[in-house]
């Protein structure tokens, strides 16, 4: 298991003007992407033992920061 926060820009090299572009001009995209950094945040919280949760939540939230960067990946595809 890794420590390292997945960052957006991290999962999507070479994107991040995009990114950006998408965060102003498409306000489910900007949604979308505030929610994958706060459970993002909560993955590495709970990884680094900083907030310590059970297994199944930290198996929920790793669940969730996925389908979040599957629909993601998916808008940018189509961008």
């Amino acid at each position: 298991m890794s420590h390292t926060p997945h960052e957006l820009q991290e999962e999507f090299p070479g994107q991040a003007e995009q990114i950006h572009a998408l965060k102003e001009s498409n306000a489910h995209f900007a949604k979308l992407a505030d929610a994958y950094h706060e459970i993002n945040r909560a993955v590495h919280r709970a990884e680094t033992g900083v907030e310590p949760v059970e297994d199944l939540a930290e198996t929920r939230m790793r669940k969730e920061r996925m389908r979040l960067k599957d629909e993601i990946a998916g808008m940018l595809a189509k961008a």
